[in-house]
């Protein structure tokens, strides 16, 4: 069988980590990926999927029916059996460059991106949003055999926001790689801490994100603000890349007088170390499809403080490795930090549960072969629905339309 993935990147994002650490496992049990994607960075996953010797497809068309030609092209000279998008730019592009052809089309749901809380983004245009709702509704009802979603939560929201049908959907968490995790231990936090000029008596807690208001990262400085009063060595590492609230973060903390306590290191390929020098990891997102980021901090067995949203009460398990907050409350994020930090029989109790928890749902072997089922399941279904004569090794007929 072969899958061709449709991805906006290459980049650093969670969905492109998680996809380029699959896609090994696919190849081990005989499934071809082909990977065709849409935009270059500097930084990513490009050169690992390519050392993989992973087929890649870079499509340079300028303009939206210029890339569905680039793409419908890709598909007939790939003649895959399946066809896999994840994320919104690739999900419409990918749907309208197999419409007409034989080829089964899934999608991944990997966010909530229709939420309400969305509305009060101030880089959000609600018009443009509304626009984008009703494309993607529309595309993937008339124009998708079946949906992967990575959380209950995200499921939900594809039934309420886009019109689907529960019965094309199927969740499928995703995973990571534990190997490229590795472990926490004394040795290795010494020497990150050492490496970060942090202190062995350091109280270090980390958030990892873009800089997003999805993030919710400004409450977490406003906690600073209150915790740094009577926490006197607490240090607080923002782990991403800068986006649409940088100034504004950095701003707070400034007036705040937090620049000497908090640490903003930006993208970074040894997130697991910084995980592993850590004492608390804290998220404090407005929402989420599945939290990438928590599940690797419960890999290093960290204790969890993070915002009381359906994935995440998905994700942990509240009380006994993660306490959850109410959303956007600096204060109710203060307390569950001052409280785990006052505590460290529980913060340790709470750190392996966490690994527990990691080990038995969330590692990458499980979700890829998890993956590679429903892969299967959904290359029959499209079979199976479409005439006897049909095939992906026939002729892929072309779009009436020039590119731009």
């Amino acid at each position: 069988m072969k899958i061709l993935f449709i991805m906006d990147s290459l980049g650093r994002g969670g969905t492109e980590r998680s996809m380029a650490e699959m896609w090994p496992h696919l190849v081990e049990v005989g499934i071809t990926p082909v990977v065709a994607y849409f935009r270059r960075y500097q930084q990513g996953v490009e050169q690992l999927v390519k050392n993989q010797g992973i087929k890649t497809i870079f499509l340079d068309g300028r303009g939206f029916a210029a890339k569905v030609c680039a793409l419908r092209k890709a598909i007939a000279d790939e003649l895959p059996d399946l066809l896999h998008t994840a994320l919104f730019e690739s999900n419409v592009l990918g749907r309208l460059a197999a419409w007409g052809t034989p080829v089964t089309v899934m999608s991944s749901l990997v966010n909530t991106p229709y939420a309400p809380v969305r509305y009060r983004d101030p880089a959000i245009k609600p018009y443009r949003l509304r626009l984008v709702q009703i494309i993607d509704a529309w595309t993937s009802r008339h124009l998708t055999t079946h949906f992967h979603a990575v959380s209950h939560a995200a499921k939900q929201e594809a039934m309420t926001a886009l019109g689907i049908s529960p019965d094309r959907i199927s969740v499928v968490e995703r995973g990571r790689d534990p190997h490229r995790l590795g472990r926490s231990g004394v040795e290795r936090r010494h020497r990150v801490r050492s490496q970060l000029g942090l202190n062995e008596n350091d109280e270090v807690i980390v958030n990892v994100g873009r800089h997003e208001y999805q993030k919710g990262q400004r409450y977490l400085i406003e906690a600073m603000t209150q915790l740094a009063r009577t926490r006197a060595r607490l240090v607080l590492l923002f782990v991403g890349r800068q986006g649409n609230v940088s100034k504004e973060l950095e701003q707070l903390c400034r007036q705040a007088n937090l620049s000497d306590r908090v640490r903003f290191l930006g993208h970074r390929d040894d997130v697991a170390d910084i995980l592993a020098a850590a004492d608390l990891f804290v998220f404090p997102s407005l929402y989420e499809g599945l939290p990438g980021a928590v599940i690797e901090a419960m890999a290093l067995g960290l204790p969890i403080v993070a915002s009381d949203i359906p994935p995440l009460r998905e994700v942990v398990d509240d009380g006994h490795n993660a306490t959850l907050v109410q959303t956007a409350s600096a204060s109710a994020l203060a307390m569950a930090v001052d409280e785990l930090l006052k505590d460290r029989n529980k913060t340790q109790a709470y750190g392996k549960r966490s690994r527990e928890i990691f080990e038995k749902r969330f590692t990458l072997e499980r979700s890829g072969s998890r993956m590679i089922e429903l892969y299967r399941e959904v290359a029959a279904m499209g079979k199976r629905s479409k005439p006897v004569h049909q095939s992906p090794a026939h002729h892929v007929p072309a779009l009436s339309m020039r590119a731009e």
